[in-house]
Formats: C-alpha cells, sequence, structure tokens
C-alpha cells in the first residue's frame, strides 16, 4: 500500500509518500511546495492543487492521509489553512485516491509515542522510523511523512484485527 501525507500550509505544504509491504514502511518521495509570495491568494491555492494532482500522478498513492487541525492560533490563520486544506481536498478527491483525516494527537502518538510531541521530536523519529539519514528534511515534509506513516499503521492494524484487506 502507497499512502500520500499531506502537511497543508500556504507557504509551504509538506508532502511525504510512503510504502508498505507489510512487515516494513519504506520512504518514496518527499517535500514541500513553496507557491511564489507575490501572487494573489486564488493562484496560490491553485498552485498548490495542481502540485499535489501531478503528485498523485506521478506516484498513483492509493490513499491520502492529511492532519485535521483542532485550532489555530486566530481567525484570519484558520481561515487560510481551511482554504488551502480545500485545494487540497479537491485534488485528492479528483483523483479518486481515499482520504482520511488524522488529529495532530493521533499523528504526534504515532510516530513518537507520545502526542504532545514538538516537530523536531516528529523529525528525528520519522527519520528514524523511514531510515532517513538525511538531516536536512524540511519540517513540513517531516509531518507529512508522519501522517503517512500514522495512516499506514491505522490501515495494517484495521487489516490484522479485522482480516480485511486495505482497499
Amino acid at each position: 500500500m502507497r499512502v500520500l501525507g499531506i502537511d497543508p500550509s500556504l507557504q509551504s505544504t509538506g508532502f511525504g509518500i510512503v510504502e508498505s509491504d507489510g512487515s516494513r514502511i519504506t520512504p518514496v518521495a518527499f517535500g514541500v511546495i513553496k507557491p511564489d509570495a507575490k501572487p494573489p491568494l486564488h493562484l496560490k491555492l491553485n498552485e498548490i492543487r495542481a502540485e499535489i494532482e501531478k503528485l498523485i500522478v506521478a506516484y498513483a498513492p492509493d490513499e491520502a492521509a492529511i492532519e485535521n487541525p483542532f485550532y489555530a492560533r486566530n481567525i484570519k490563520t484558520a481561515l487560510l489553512l481551511g482554504q488551502v486544506r480545500g485545494a487540497v481536498l479537491v485534488a485528492i478527491a479528483a483523483s479518486g485516491c481515499g482520504f482520511f483525516e488524522y488529529s495532530a494527537l493521533e499523528i504526534k502518538k504515532a510516530v513518537t509515542g507520545y502526542g504532545q510531541a514538538d516537530k523536531e521530536q516528529v523529525m528525528t523519529m520519522v527519520r528514524s522510523l523511514l531510515d532517513l539519514e538525511d538531516d536536512r528534511i524540511p519540517l513540513d515534509a517531516s509531518d507529512a511523512l508522519a501522517a503517512a506513516i500514522c495512516h499506514l499503521n491505522n490501515r495494517l492494524y484495521q487489516v490484522k484485527v479485522e482480516g480485511s484487506e486495505p482497499s
């Protein structure tokens, strides 16, 4: 199973793609989508949507996972994040890829064992779990990889417990 994880942000949307054969999780690709700061909001959102669509076409994930934010620092940040998430969801929906959401607590707990872990702790564990030696992984990409790992672990657990095959 191949999973696309996404950490949405207007300035730097992280993405991470992982794959599992049932016994091991391996990284496929990761990085960030950074729209140019000058264009108006609608063009930035379209760029994020288009880049997510390109990733889906290039890597053919079976499912996608995204963090479901519980709160934002202020109303403007919350509205912008909602718009970015909308662009990401449109790209995922258009592809027919399965879609799943997880809270930040669930994602952090899945990779670190601690729901209040900071971004550096998440990155350290993502690097360890995926056996990545590159210490220059952008934080947004490691958060996206963490979302993908969280989803993959949940799906594999579901298969073991329920005896069902992942779709």
